[in-house]
């Protein structure tokens, strides 16, 4: 999405009558796009004035365009500016820049990072050329236009206000191949990056390239699941971005202080669905393959998926078997006996492991123990049963017990979006109807987002089938409201699921262990269980009685679940109302955001179905 473009002429006029900046605040508001107000109204106006003296130039054609604040396919991430036209060869070609105001940073010793005064503190943030390099490298990834009519990203980055005196914490050999990719303009650099453009876009091509990124056709999202194997070879099916990248190159220089320093470190990732805990334990995993490393998840589900797409590239069971293990498995293991441990979906740790939760103290403890570096990918909002044991505090607790270093905060917070097509806003707007918390930008979703409610579940059905026809990456998940019947009862006819408009389904635990993949399993009904860690194009979440809506709030019943639903167990006779309350909520939340591409809703409570009709309709 474009919030601003123009010609060049079109724009230095804008940013000589002072207006630039009010022009696009007036894009944001009208299109119901939150953005940093102040602050950021700020940074339009000095950034933009000092690209509009680079630009300001007889030999540039004055109708090449450009454009502001380019949100890019799939993520939450603006591309600060763009300029766009033909090249040399009268080949389409753009410059991707990526402005900022800093006066000073300075250098590390962790890749491709640097610190600065950001966000009222000095923090780690990646390299503007970094930055600006995974901006167009996603692009690239996103924009069908872009491949089909080979259109060249040229990577920069502009630092106008920075002081002569840092430069070599900036421009130095630490940062040589983010700079080769992406050059790096400071504020004597002004002629520099004038040629730099002008190398790159010679004319105008009448707009055709910025339409073409904005409204081309955008490549699907590709699943974790799908591009395992090929990350496995070491192929970069993902391009980190931002936060991704501090955070993974934070913990890389961490395995090599461990060794070093013989000292443990506990890090602590929050991030909530979709914002890449598992694509980055991934690679993580994949970068450390000459150490002795784990993928570590209490969640069958994923871990079935992975064996069997690497089984399938034909990775023999024992090594695959070695690198993705059950949370259990280090009960009896010495200490330090593992360089690093990545533990996915660590709220969703148990306290004791075993068959019958029999063995060992506490399996974030027996983590810490056995390797030198642990890092725990965790989101609280997904605590979806009472076993449900990971939290920042118990893992902090355990961390201090065994005099490992504890990393977490702000630097270790994932906030970039990349599921359900990268809407910060549809993330925001499960929070306001489940009423998990206080959002402010609840009513507003890219309309490239499909969220759709039925009122007949066999229609929601008949149009997830037709969607998963495309490449077998549409399912059915419900909430745990309906016995599952077909767990003794073999008879053909029997169903688990029984909806109006005589609607029957079949929970999927009978048959496979790989029910998101399967070839045949899309008549079958997934759960928390099958579904949470993994990812679709598009789900449909049946929400039974156990979500209703009364007295203008969104209630949650715990009776209406069913009587083989363990998630709840002890809870309603221990009478925990609050944390009840709480795995409903976090578990529909968890199932509606299983979609990158959309979600088909239907609603056994119609007051539920007509208040989420209402607020979609606003």
């Amino acid at each position: 999405m474009l919030i601003y473009s123009g010609t060049i002429k079109d724009f230095n006029q804008s940013v000589l009558l002072g207006e630039i900046a009010d022009k696009i605040e007036s894009e944001f508001i009208k299109k119901r796009i939150p953005f940093g107000q102040d602050k950021e109204y700020r940074s339009w106006d000095n950034s933009l004035r000092a690209m509009s003296l680079v630009l300001n130039d007889h030999e540039i054609d004055q109708d090449i365009r450009v454009a502001i604040e380019y949100q890019i396919p799939a993520t939450g991430k603006r591309v600060d500016f763009i300029i766009s036209g033909l090249n040399e060869q009268n080949k389409p070609s753009a410059v991707i820049v990526e402005l900022k105001q800093w006066e000073t940073a300075e250098k590390t010793s962790r890749e491709d990072l640097v610190t600065t005064y950001v966000g009222n503190a000095i923090r780690a943030v990646t390299h503007p050329s970094y930055q600006a390099y995974s901006y167009a490298k996603t692009i690239e990834n996103y924009c069908e236009y872009v491949d089909k009519y080979e259109a060249q990203l040229a990577p920069c980055a502009y630092l106008h206000n920075f002081k002569e005196n840092y430069r070599n914490h900036l421009d130095n050999e630490l940062y040589k191949l983010a700079i080769e990719l992406a050059p790096i303009f400071l504020k004597l650099d002004a002629l520099k990056l004038r040629s730099f453009i002008k190398s790159h876009v010679k004319k105008h091509d009448n707009g055709e390239l910025l339409f073409g990124i904005e409204n081309g056709k955008i490549r699907p999202s590709k699943a974790l699941q799908d591009a395992l194997a090929l990350m496995m070879q070491g192929n970069e099916e993902f391009v980190m971005i931002d936060e991704q990248k501090v955070v993974y190159s934070t913990i890389l220089r961490l395995i090599e202080m461990s060794q070093k320093l013989n000292k443990k470190y506990t890090v602590i990732v929050e991030g909530g669905p979709g914002t890449g805990k598992s694509v980055l334990a991934i690679q993580l995993l994949v970068e450390l393959r000459d150490k002795l490393v784990n993928y570590v998840t209490k969640n069958a589900a994923p871990r079935n998926v992975y064996f069997q797409k690497l089984r399938q590239e034909k990775y023999k069971l024992n090594y695959v078997k070695n690198l993705f293990k059950s949370s259990g498995a280090y009960v009896n293991t010495e200490k330090n006996t593992y360089d690093c441990l990545l533990v996915d979906e660590a709220h969703r740790l148990n306290e004791k492991s075993g068959l019958f939760a029999n063995m060992g103290e506490n399996q974030i403890k027996e983590i810490i123990n056995a390797s030198r570096v642990s890092v725990f990918f965790i989101d609280e909002d997904q605590i979806v049963t009472s076993k449900d044991f990971g939290s920042i505090e118990e893992i902090k607790r355990c961390a201090k017990q065994l005099n490992s270093e504890i990393l977490s905060g702000e630097e270790y917070r994932l906030t970039s979006q990349f599921r359900c097509n990268g809407s910060d806003g549809y993330m925001a707007f499960l929070d306001h109807l489940l009423e998990i918390r206080e959002t402010a930008n609840y009513d507003g979703f890219s309309n490239d987002y499909i969220f759709k409610i039925y009122d007949d579940p066999n229609l929601m059905r008949n149009d997830l089938r037709e969607l998963n026809r495309i490449n077998n990456k549409a399912r059915m998940v419900a909430g745990y409201c309906y016995d599952w019947i077909t767990q003794k009862n073999k008879d053909e006819n029997a169903y688990d699921i029984k909806l109006d408009f005589d609607f029957n389904a079949k929970w999927n635990f009978n048959t496979t262990s790989t029910w998101a993949i399967d070839e045949d399993s899309f008549e079958e009904v997934g759960c928390i269980h099958t579904s949470q860690g993994l990812e679709f194009d598009y789900v449909g979440v049946i929400i039974g009685k156990d979500l209703i809506y009364r007295n203008e709030h969104v209630l949650t019943d715990p009776f209406k679940r069913a009587k083989t639903d363990q998630s709840l167990r002890g809870l309603k006779k221990d009478k925990d109302a609050e944390l009840i309350d709480r795995i409903i909520r976090n578990t529909y939340k968890t199932l509606l955001t299983r979609g990158q591409k959309g979600c088909l809703v239907y609603c056994e409570d119609k007051k539920l179905s007509n208040y989420i009709k209402e607020i979609i309709n606003k």
